[in-house]
This record gives C-alpha cells, structure tokens and sequence, in this order.
C-alpha cells in the first residue's frame, strides 16, 4: 500500500444507491440441499422459491403459537 493515496479528482457518492437492497446468501447443507432441490424439482419451481415458502409456513407456524 502507498503511504498517501489522491482523492482530489474523486467523486463523493457516485457508487452510492438509497434503494439498493441487499441479499445475503444463505448456504445449505450438502443434503439438504439434495432433498431441496429434489422437492422443487417435483414441484417444478426454483429452490430459492420452494425454501422461501417453507420459512413462510414456519413464520405461520410461530406466529399463531405466540
């Protein structure tokens, strides 16, 4: 790394997005994963949507126990 770095021809915020929404990735299990993608596959839907109703059931499931 230098020692001193010239930031007098930068651009203050130009990366920068109010409405840019970040997704974090969630890694599964190598057999849960299988079971996943056997499931959506059966279903013909993509895993990601498959996994999101089951954490939506589950959120149900919570929720009305509370």
């Amino acid at each position: 790394m230098k020692n001193e770095y010239d930031f007098s021809k930068g651009e203050r915020g130009k990366f920068y997005d109010p409405d840019a929404q970040l997704e974090l990735p969630i890694y599964l299990e190598e057999d849960v994963m299988e079971y996943l993608s056997k499931q959506a596959s059966a279903k013909g839907v993509e895993v990601e949507r498959l996994v999101n109703e089951i954490l939506r059931q589950d959120i149900a499931l919570v929720e009305a126990i509370k």
